[in-house]
């Protein structure tokens, strides 16, 4: 059984329900069944073969929905590319996954012919587009009615292959089952407690895992109605929690950071009908947590897990600011030194992961999945903690780490303590080579509106509350941080 079935089941229990809005459209389960039902059989009459790749470059927007759920019933893997990525970054995903289609906007007409000439065999299916060769106009597949297309899907069939952005080197490409998507689409609605008659809203790009998981997924499978927006902007997203009546939704720390600025300068907005948000990415500072807590009535949770295997997400009931929750049922975690032992309660390492969210490996990596998936548990990269009650506390990125005259500093812990100042908006820490000491930390900063300050208020402050290896021994005080499609701080364009 496929992730398909999510869909399938939610159009037959209730066609007339509205899946979701977008912008001026709205469409009923059992419209956006049938358009599934139209795309997936003309991938199939167009060459679309069990197990193909097909590439997607699109964002926020109800095609999106349309063709991910048209390439699951058809029998493909999507291949969701960053809408920022530029013609080479493509170019070598498209030879890499061997992609035999890619959908794309009629915008992005002057990236495609490019493409067409250095890869001939490739199909474009374009939205908004005009038949030529090896170009297929999306609305053409759209309208052409066709009868139900039911091809077997093993939940051990790749559904997706995400690439994630490396530190160095080339992108990755994350092998992602369908029974990776449905265990984790299942197992997060369960931790999060919502059900059919809720209504979520997706601003964060649904090509991310993230995204997915929490904005389109869990609410096909439950038969409820989301609302998408094609981009982050924080008036727009009070007003259609306040015009929707939005029970929960998904972003990042620095989009929660916004809304609270945008709440605190206009009282006025109603969002008084949300019950639960979720927030993963990055350490959420622990002050906008008891803000949204104790001011408004709503708690966050944060979950944890990169593309290649998330693990954990907080219970509403039982939630520990500051912890991204306990793992998922079936999910074993574990903390370890740089001799692969484990460690007891309480101390840092690399957190790895094993069970039915982790991957089946990174595409034609062979090298890397016998070193990243050692002994069948993946070695996320991170830096973690676990209590005495199995709550797991991310501590930031091992290459993030800086080593301060032998000591260890955690970026997340020194950002967590300027953003605690009221002053601060948001923080990011980085490593600045020393002399003297090898690393320091330094500190740049993003000031709440209206508020003015001199950079070593900051230092004095971060001195009262940490050791002095800690704190930042320079602070850049900027207008805004650099941030990636998913609004998490760049750290490497600091």
């Amino acid at each position: 059984m496929g992730i398909d079935q999510f869909l399938k089941a939610s159009a037959l229990a209730n066609p007339e329900k509205i899946a979701f809005f977008f912008e001026n459209e709205s469409i009923t389960y059992g419209q956006l069944d049938q358009e599934v039902n139209n795309l997936a059989q003309g991938l199939i009459d167009n060459g679309l073969k069990a197990n193909d790749k097909v590439a997607v470059i699109l964002g926020n927007c109800s095609a999106f929905v349309k063709i991910y759920f048209a390439i699951m019933r058809a029998g493909g893997a999507i291949v969701p590319l960053n809408l920022l990525y530029k013609e080479e970054e493509i170019k070598y995903i498209l030879k890499d996954a061997d992609i035999q289609f890619l959908v794309i906007h009629q915008n992005n007409l002057t990236d495609l012919e490019k493409l067409l000439k250095e890869f001939p065999a490739l199909k474009a299916i374009v939205i908004g587009g005009t038949k030529e060769k090896n170009i297929i106009p999306y609305e053409e597949l759209l309208n052409n009615q066709s009868a139900p297309v039911n091809i077997p899907i093993d939940g051990n069939n790749i559904a997706a292959c995400l690439y994630t952005s490396g530190t160095s080197g080339k992108p990755k490409g994350a092998l992602l089952t369908h029974g990776n998507l449905m265990f984790l689409t299942e197992t997060c609605r369960e931790r999060m407690g919502i059900g059919k008659d809720d209504s979520g809203l997706c601003f964060i790009p649904l090509a991310h895992i993230f995204s997915l998981l929490v904005n389109m997924l869990i609410p096909v499978y439950l038969g409820a109605t989301f609302t998408i927006l094609p981009q982050f902007i924080p008036q727009l997203v009070l007003n259609e929690i306040s015009k929707k009546k939005i029970t929960y939704f998904a972003a990042v720390p620095a989009m929660y950071g916004a809304l609270l600025s945008l709440l605190s300068q206009d009282p006025s907005f109603d969002i008084s009908s949300l019950k639960l948000c979720v927030s993963g990415g990055s350490p959420l500072p622990i002050e906008i947590t008891k803000i949204f807590n104790e001011k408004y009535g709503i708690p966050i949770i944060e979950g944890s897990g990169p593309t290649e295997a998330v693990a954990c997400l907080g219970l509403p009931e039982a939630n520990k600011p500051g912890t991204v929750g306990l793992p998922f049922r079936g999910v074993e975690v574990k903390i370890i030194d740089e001799n692969e032992e484990t460690l007891p309660p309480g101390e840092v390492g690399e957190f790895c992961v094993r069970g039915p969210s982790v991957m089946q490996g990174y595409l034609n990596l062979p090298e890397v999945n016998a070193v990243a998936l050692k002994g069948g548990w993946f070695h996320t990269g991170d830096l973690a903690k676990i209590d005495e009650d199995g709550y797991v506390s991310i501590i930031g990125r091992k290459k993030d780490m800086i080593l301060v005259g032998g000591f260890n500093v955690y970026p997340a812990e020194v950002e967590q303590c300027l953003c605690q100042h009221p002053k601060v908006l948001e923080a990011a820490v980085i490593g600045i080579p020393d002399k003297d000491r090898g690393e320091i930390p330094k500190a740049f900063i993003v000031l709440k509106p209206g508020m003015d300050a001199e950079p070593k208020e900051f230092i004095l402050y971060c001195r009262k509350l940490l050791a002095n290896y800690k704190c930042p021994r320079e602070v850049v005080i900027v207008e805004k941080l650099p941030k990636n499609e998913m609004g998490k701080i760049d750290k490497k364009l600091l």
